[in-house]
């Protein structure tokens, strides 16, 4: 029986069509996967029918009936409950006070707070959404505040359930675990609309796909009548390829970058890095991974020089580099790329050729006693534009108007282009989509293979698993293994130092 159906959802923004006479439907007791890259429309779908944005044109009927929510708590008092991807809680509440703010007492002037702890107890031992109720948010996994999320929409009487990317924050086993509350919540009789760009947990869960790109549908399958290649060309309009840069076989060479001790302490003096050893080699790319949130940044930051440890040293090639500042490590050969491209990697309002300049306009061959060298600009600029195949109307195009994936390709064009010995890509292929992240990978294992040092951070643990040839395990600013990148190297070993357990733990 059908749940929801969108029919002819149209949403447009300044420039931008977002969604593009899309339809959905959702039957009763059904997990569907609403599957497409980074901007593909799935977000703002899902805002749509939960009362955040107004369609422009089009409609949406629940159970049969017409209907049009203008705000979420529309949507919520007929049964719609939307985890968002960044979660909707207060930190220093209780797990009940976040979930009880905002309902109004039925009968009483106050609400019965022991009588709802309950009730949610009854919900969670049903789901297997276990959480102390009387926890303050700050104090709780990022997997449970997940739980708390789903809780608070059961408890208002969801009947339909979306989650947007609901496993981008989980480490492996919090999303298997995840993914049986799904399957629980599903032989209940609810409906769950998954958002998610990850096939394999698509394939793993959902019962049938409905695939966007560009917003628009490109088509609705049983899950079971597909495969994921199948569905990769759908996503993305052609097959594809993800092997067209091979990590060549080849030993390592001596440490490019060499950390000992690092500790860096926040304002108030607490820990936000706690003794990091770890070295990159020539040659090999090491890989951090870790949930979001675990220290990542600080690590990247302290080692380019943007933050000055607290304590230990780190080595730059044989070299103490611990006090030198950040122009002078980038000129001995250092390359960041940041993992908020916007915000630290580009000046949006310049344009493409100023952008490509802001590591080496001050250097020869751009400059000479203090002249820019306008023919040698052009003409070195032109030619990394040309190389890393940035799409843009020309060199004075600006930054901002072009599409994420060509904005990174500037990045690294810029970061690349100078002959780093040491990269750091921090994040580098974050809100990109798949034709935009295979190039970005493909740069990044040819300075591997040309015998540099690639240090990669990244929350995608696909990712990390594909590129790296060491994997370094990073939890509350602490490294909690470096595991050699082998064939056996299980993803459940990785996901158990994600989530603070030692590595003779894990190999006990």
């Amino acid at each position: 029986m059908e749940l929801l159906k969108m029919k002819g959802i149209t949403k447009e923004f300044p420039g931008v069509i977002a969604n593009a006479d899309v339809d959905l439907t959702v039957e009763e007791g059904q997990i569907h996967a609403l599957l497409g890259e980074n901007g593909a429309g799935k977000t703002t779908l899902m805002n749509i029918l939960f009362g955040l944005y107004q369609a422009d044109r089009g409609e949406i009927f629940w159970k049969g009936e017409p209907v049009r929510f203008r705000t979420p708590g529309e949507a919520i008092l007929h049964g719609i409950g939307m985890v968002h991807q960044h979660f909707m809680l207060v930190q220093n509440m209780t797990v009940l006070q976040n979930i009880v703010l905002g309902l109004k007492p039925e009968g009483y002037p106050f609400l019965d707070t022991k009588k709802i702890a309950a009730q949610l107890s009854e919900v969670s031992q049903r789901y297997g959404l276990i959480v102390d109720v009387n926890k303050k948010i700050e104090q709780l996994s990022v997997g449970e505040q997940q739980r708390v999320e789903i809780l608070k929409a059961l408890y208002r009487n969801a009947k339909l359930l979306v989650l947007d990317e609901p496993t981008a924050v989980l480490t492996p086993q919090e999303a298997r675990e995840l993914f049986a509350i799904l399957r629980s919540l599903k032989a209940d009789g609810h409906s769950i609309i998954l958002i998610s760009h990850h096939l394999a947990e698509i394939m793993e869960v959902s019962d049938r796909i409905t695939v966007l790109r560009d917003g628009r549908n490109v088509a609705t399958v049983e899950t079971g009548a597909c495969t994921e290649s199948q569905l990769s060309q759908m996503m993305i309009g052609r097959e594809l390829h993800t092997d067209t840069v091979e990590r060549t076989a080849m030993e390592p060479g001596e440490a490019t970058l060499n950390i000992r001790g690092l500790t860096l302490s926040g304002s108030r003096g607490t820990p936000l890095l706690d003794g990091i050893d770890l070295e990159v080699r020539r040659g090999e790319i090491v890989g951090v991974a870790g949930v979001d949130g675990n220290g990542q940044g600080y690590l990247a930051e302290a080692i380019c020089g943007i933050r000055r440890q607290s304590g230990g040293s780190i080595l730059y090639q044989g070299k103490d580099i611990t006090r030198a500042g950040i122009r002078e490590r980038f000129r001995m050969g250092i390359s960041y790329i940041p993992d908020d491209r916007h915000r630290d990697g580009l000046v949006l309002d310049a344009d493409v050729k100023d952008n490509l300049l802001l590591r080496s306009y001050y250097a020869a061959p751009n400059a000479k006693h203090g002249i820019f060298q306008r023919r040698q600009i052009e003409s070195s600029t032109a030619a990394a534009m040309e190389k890393y195949d940035v799409r843009a109307p020309g060199l004075s195009a600006r930054v901002g108007n072009l599409s994420g994936g060509n904005q990174q390709k500037i990045i690294l064009a810029r970061e690349i282009g100078v002959e780093p010995q040491l990269l750091i890509a921090m994040q580098p292929t974050r809100g990109l989509d798949i034709g935009a992240s295979e190039y970005v990978h493909e740069q990044l294992i040819a300075c591997r293979n040309s015998g540099k040092s690639v240090l990669l951070i990244s929350t995608d643990l696909e990712e990390i698993m594909k590129m790296s040839d060491r994997i370094a395990v990073i939890f509350s600013g602490k490294i909690m293994g470096v595991l050699e990148n082998t064939p056996d190297l299980s993803v459940e070993t990785i996901g158990l130092l994600m989530g603070g357990h030692k590595l003779e733990e894990v190999h006990a």
